[in-house]
């Protein structure tokens, strides 16, 4: 949402009103014993734990990936809950895969050869097509739908495209995602799509050909392979086509050409955490309600450490202005004004504490929060004196910030049956709130997204639940409005249970300034407001496993594999 700062970030004149707050909770915490109950201390505990340096961001298919899961198994081990991932254990392996482009690839027209890494590279999800013995077509320009190929013309083709037209910033983008899908969809039987660049970046070679240890994503299991994307250089491209790009018209056919296109693949580390606290009925426990909450982040950041202190009072101050424009939407002139207007008092800063360099995006809501509320959760059930009659199955998704991929693995492999999940609770950041986060944020403040879209029972149970709380919060249903541009419904790990027709009810207190920045940390976490969240949430799973029938879905259901739209 909001790309950090470089440490040149020092136009310094007046004091920001955040100086004026409180200042935030310590920036370490001393582990301290938890209990059955529900508690501040066990979530800060808990979370200073999670979201600490020494996890390195968690991001998928990394090594503080694996600690934080390796972590929370513990944690549900010490418990005592029932293992339900692969062979008996707690995890679930998800089959992810961090691929490298082979500079050994080549492409030859004639008598003319096109060199990886100098002409042309390539990248690709899943098993390429060849491309040996494919016609070269003209497909004009990426992503304009008014004068493009038919997926008959561009059938087998290598296909190539002059660039998108460029500028528009985020806004622009996502009202361009539309036109993305059917272009490349028209698109999808060539053998290949290159689309000309000025030239290819040394640097783009490099983390192609050597990807970083978190550039992973899902091994593709279809046996149907799609076309390599490949960036070519203009040179490339006259040899491809016969002559210039800029004269030739659509459709116009060019070369044939020989080569191959390699890639080199290696698996990488990436697993959901499934455990089990059984239910008390004998007839009843085979049936489950399925909390979740994602484990990944976002890693570290690109590029230099910033100036943590001064960064995280900018994006405060920064969303409090723009917090509420939604995707595909621009910030009116007059926000854009307020925020170049920011300007933030350096000496009263440091006179609070040092300067701090950072570089570790640990992820302290987003979604550490929920995660750790769900280990609360785990030990109030394992540990207290609820017996539900239905079990309560936990599972903590990987993947969340690639893709919905760990949701995506469990929901079409689960480690129970599928239709014994009778409702599925999903929390992701649920730390914060406060009309310092979010314009419309308060003390109570909750959003609840999808509780009624496939069963009106259990949203309306979610606010009975709520009423007869000791603090009732006060839910905003803006966020699941249909058509909303933001499109949360769709954006988080309930949703792919909710594609199978199973109910879900998404908790979060929403966005802030410090959403996948250095800055979401431990210390600037409402516990308070956290752990209402978190009973609310265990009495509401609570109340699902002992009703004596399932929370009946009275709409339609989706087609699982279809896109979503809210």
């Amino acid at each position: 949402m909001f790309r950090a700062l470089p440490l040149s970030f020092t136009v310094l004149l007046t004091a920001s009103p955040l100086l004026a707050q409180s200042h935030p909770l310590p920036r370490t915490h001393q582990p301290q014993p938890t209990t059955p109950a529900i508690t501040v201390a066990d979530l800060m505990t808990r979370l200073y734990i999670f979201a600490d340096d020494s996890m390195q961001g968690r991001e998928t298919g990394t090594v503080g990936h694996v600690k934080s899961t390796a972590y929370i198994a513990r944690e549900v081990q010490r418990l005592g809950l029932t293992p339900a991932g692969d062979n008996g254990g707690y995890f679930q392996n998800v089959p992810m895969i961090r691929r490298a482009f082979d500079l050994a690839s080549t492409i030859t027209v004639g008598g003319t050869t096109l060199h990886a890494g100098t002409d042309f590279v390539a990248t690709a999800r899943g098993a390429v097509r060849p491309i040996d013995g494919a016609q070269v077509i003209f497909g004009g320009t990426a992503l304009d739908t008014t004068n493009m190929l038919t997926p008959e013309q561009a059938e087998g083709k290598l296909v190539v495209l002059l660039p998108a037209a460029g500028g528009g910033g985020r806004a622009a983008f996502f009202r361009r995602r539309g036109a993305f899908r059917a272009f490349y969809e028209a698109l999808s039987g060539a053998a290949a799509v290159a689309t000309i660049a000025d030239a290819i970046d040394p640097a783009t070679v490099q983390n192609l050909t050597h990807p970083r240890e978190g550039n992973v994503f899902m091994k593709s299991s279809d046996d149907e392979p799609g076309a390599a994307q490949l960036t070519i250089t203009a040179h490339a491209a006259e040899v491809l086509l016969g002559g210039s790009p800029e004269s030739a018209t659509l459709g116009k056919v060019g070369k044939t050409v020989t080569g191959k296109i390699i890639f080199n693949e290696q698996a990488a580390p990436a697993r959901n955490v499934v455990a089990i606290f059984p239910g008390s009925d004998p007839v009843l426990r085979h049936e489950y309600v399925a909390i979740g909450a994602h484990t990944d982040h976002t890693g570290f950041t690109e590029g230099n450490a910033v100036d943590h202190d001064s960064l995280h009072i900018y994006n405060e101050d920064r969303f409090a202005i723009v917090g509420m424009v939604s995707r595909g939407e621009s910030p009116t002139s007059e926000q854009q004004e307020q925020v170049a207007a920011i300007h933030l008092n350096l000496d009263s800063i440091r006179a609070l504490h040092p300067p701090r360099l950072d570089s570790i995006r640990n992820g302290a809501d987003d979604d550490g929060s929920g995660s750790v509320t769900m280990l609360e959760l785990a030990e109030a059930f394992a540990r207290g004196s609820a017996k539900p009659k239905r079990s309560i199955l936990f599972v903590w998704h990987v993947g969340e910030e690639k893709g919905l991929l760990g949701s995506r693995w469990f929901s079409d492999h689960p480690t129970v049956p599928r239709d014994s999940i009778v409702a599925q609770l999903n929390m992701d950041m649920v730390g914060r709130g406060a009309a310092t986060d979010l314009p419309v944020g308060g003390p109570d403040y909750l959003d609840l997204v999808g509780s009624r879209r496939l069963s009106t029972e259990l949203g309306d149970l979610v606010e009975t639940v709520n009423a007869a709380e000791q603090h009732p919060l006060k839910f905003d249903y803006r966020y699941d409005a249909d058509g909303h541009p933001e499109n949360i419904y769709c954006r988080s790990d309930h949703y792919n249970y909710a594609r199978w027709g199973i109910p879900v009810v998404f908790f979060t207190t929403g966005l802030h300034g410090d959403y996948h920045q250095v800055t979401d940390e431990p210390e600037y976490i409402d516990y308070p407001h956290m752990a209402r969240i978190a009973h609310l949430v265990f009495d509401v799973a609570l109340r699902v496993a002992n009703l004596d029938h399932r929370p009946v879905v009275d709409h339609p259901k989706p087609d699982p594999n279809g896109v979503c739209r809210q």
